[in-house]
């Protein structure tokens, strides 16, 4: 697919960023699945190249070790939703569709990859992820929330319509988000029907939608960018200035992390040789 953009940003090492991927049944058989829009986005934004990594959980081999060999993690939205048992809620249908494969290696992923001093870009499934990991919780239908807004996909056919802008949201004053943006609210597009509801106690809280539901987070004293949003700016990132800037932003977190590393392994060779 020809997005028919020329890549806006090429920091001089290309960082390697981590995609933990969806595993999805197609004709009766697991995959393993990652959405375009998200690597295209880091690809062409962040001039970073993604790298799938397979939900295998517990089958994952040396998984601190991985996290040790890369730039950056994004994690990216999906259909399904972390199983209430990782946020001490009870299961219900309405909290479905799980996808537990996923649950076993992003949420182990994302406390390594925070302990290493991983850049990460967290989106939509992955925002959620990002404060349960961390010991928040979620709701599972905020819509069905007395005083909030319908946060749902637009029923509409078309992919402009659906990821289209949807309402404001307020930056924290200070913020990542306000110094990304140069003001203090954003116009985002809404795809979502969970939300955060206990806030993590390492995470602040950096935006917020009109009905007080958190939009965005940063993760307090981290060692790098950590940053997550509950909108999708990964859509045609290239053709919003805002989604440009957050991209390149984490691009240029995950290249110094490159560039250090490469530093790194060449002292080590120097010393060998």
């Amino acid at each position: 697919m020809d997005s028919g953009t020329t890549k806006p940003f090429a920091p001089p090492f290309a960082p390697l960023v981590a995609v933990p991927a969806c595993v999805r049944a197609v004709d009766g058989q697991p995959f393993h699945q990652v959405g375009d829009k998200y690597v295209r986005a880091l690809a062409l934004c962040a001039g970073a190249t993604p790298l799938m990594l397979p939900s295998l959980g517990e089958d994952l081999p040396d998984l601190a070790g991985l996290v040790r060999r890369l730039d950056g993690v994004m994690l990216t939205g999906s259909p399904s939703n972390v199983h209430p048992d990782h946020y001490g809620k009870i299961a219900t249908p309405e909290a479905e569709p799980y996808d537990l494969e996923r649950d076993a290696t992003s949420l182990d992923f994302i406390r390594l990859a925070l302990a290493e001093g991983l850049p990460l870009l967290a989106i939509c499934r992955g925002f959620q992820e990002l404060n349960v990991a961390l010991g928040g919780s979620l709701h599972a239908r905020v819509h069905e929330l007395e005083g909030r807004m319908d946060h749902r996909r637009p029923q509409h056919p078309e992919l402009d319509v659906q990821y289209g802008p949807k309402h404001p949201v307020r930056l924290r004053a200070g913020g990542p988000f306000a110094a990304l943006a140069g003001a203090e609210s954003l116009m985002v597009n809404s795809l979502h029907w969970q939300a955060l509801d206990r806030v993590a106690d390492d995470l602040v809280e950096e935006a917020w939608a009109e009905d007080g539901t958190v939009e965005a987070v940063s993760v307090a004293g981290a060692r790098a960018f950590a940053l997550g949003v509950q909108w999708h700016p990964e859509y045609k990132a290239w053709e919003n200035p805002f989604s440009q800037s957050l991209f390149e932003a984490f691009g240029a977190a995950a290249a110094r992390r490159a560039a250090e590393r490469n530093n790194a392994q060449d002292h080590s060779l120097s010393a060998v040789s």
